[in-house]
């Protein structure tokens, strides 16, 4: 049966590997629950999405996970997730928590400074306000209606990923459900999502990062070695 979670993964070019492991991590937990990439040339030929490539963008689905409330109907509830993670729990509970019922998104407040001063993918890492909270967003779809693809085709960066867009009224979740792999603590916080946000270990330069093995072993466990 169909769970009430939709969960849609940003997907990048260079990394469909870190997605495909991603999706088996997420059934491993719960084969049930929907998982669709969020894949920007199918957007773009179906008329959706028509910005221009974002040069500052470190990803192709920096602007595009905005349009998951469109894409979902605006109903129900959908969670978005950059690639770059591994699941260890079943997703479905974290609607549970009582903020994703009464705000348009939830999402894991982040505070925190990047330990390296440039990005996986060899850009500078910059610092602004509310990082890293954009990499998870739990959307209230019906609540979401304002994100059209009008609104996600021509508003700033800034005011998208800052979700000024949700008028202040954005929920909190666990740390757990946006594990940074490096700045939290592993045995305090038993994460539900672990998310290499500073680079994964399918990048040869990020082979030995925090808790790299449990990723080695999902794709073990993905291709039955």
């Amino acid at each position: 049966m169909p769970t009430n979670l939709k969960v849609f993964i940003g997907w990048d070019s260079r990394e469909d590997i870190a997605y495909q492991v991603a999706k088996h991590s997420i059934l491993k937990h719960n084969p049930n629950i929907e998982v669709y990439p969020l894949k920007l040339y199918e957007l773009r030929e179906k008329g959706i999405y028509s910005r221009e490539d974002d040069k500052k963008g470190s990803t192709e689905f920096t602007i595009s996970r905005f349009l998951v409330p469109f894409l979902s109907g605006y109903k129900g509830h959908s969670l978005f997730m950059d690639c770059d993670m591994i699941c260890l729990d079943d997703l479905e509970f974290v609607l549970e928590f009582q903020d994703a019922a009464i705000n348009p998104v939830a999402c894991v407040q982040h505070d925190y400074s990047p330990k390296s001063k440039m990005k996986m993918d060899g850009q500078m890492q910059h610092i602004y306000p509310r990082k890293n909270w954009s990499s998870v967003m739990l959307f209230n779809n019906s609540k979401c209606k304002n994100l059209t693809p009008d609104i996600v085709n021509t508003e700033t960066p800034m005011y998208l990923h800052r979700m000024l867009w949700a008028d202040e009224k954005i929920g909190s979740l666990p740390v757990k459900f946006n594990f940074l792999a490096g700045y939290y603590d592993f045995d305090e916080e038993q994460p539900v999502l672990i998310h290499y946000t500073d680079g994964g270990p399918w990048f040869k330069e990020y082979k030995d990062c925090p808790h790299g093995d449990l990723w080695k072993n999902e794709v073990k466990e993905m291709l039955d070695l």
